[in-house]
């Protein structure tokens, strides 16, 4: 999420600015330490945190503070940045694969289908299709073995390993 102060007028001004569009009630929530705001921009939603209200009429700054997590920070800004241009955003900065985001994709919706007190085959059933696994193999189908490792995986991210989710290792790290 990147941090926004509204442009100081003492400084030229240097284009592209931040002008926010009309925001949604969807777009925008008010928590304890500021302003939460999505935008679309270049086909990407940009999440933005504000310390005021967001006005339409002001332009914006993108604020990167020296801090631990500058690296990222910057990433974002620059993609933010290519968004406004118009230009390609890149790959993402996370460093995680496609294979790696349809497996979190499948974890939670096993996790999910799990809490509400579906059972192993139930929820293969719906992940995987009801045809692939007929009621003999069940016992020893190997789709049986990832479903129960897809929900352990979420039952570890709700015992603190969604942690990993926010600060996934850097190779410059």
């Amino acid at each position: 999420m990147l941090a926004l102060a509204e442009l100081d007028k003492r400084f030229p001004v240097v284009t592209p600015t931040l002008k926010l569009p009309p925001l949604a009630p969807h777009q925008l929530r008010l928590a304890a330490d500021g302003w939460h705001v999505v935008v679309s921009l270049g086909g990407v939603q940009h999440r933005l945190w504000l310390q005021t209200k967001p006005l339409t009429r002001a332009s914006y700054t993108v604020l990167l503070p020296y801090d631990r997590e500058f690296k990222v920070r910057h990433e974002a800004a620059d993609r933010l940045w290519r968004a406004l241009k118009g230009r390609p955003l890149g790959p993402t900065s996370d460093g995680w694969t496609e294979q790696r985001r349809a497996r979190l994709v499948l974890t939670l919706r096993a996790l999910d289908a799990w809490q509400q007190g579906n059972n192993y085959r139930a929820i293969a059933d719906a992940l995987f299709g009801a045809g692939r696994i007929s009621a003999r193999s069940w016992k020893t189908h190997d789709l049986r073995s990832r479903t129960r490792r897809l929900v352990q995986s979420g039952l570890s991210l709700i015992r603190g390993g969604y942690l990993q989710l926010l600060r996934p290792r850097r190779k410059d790290e």
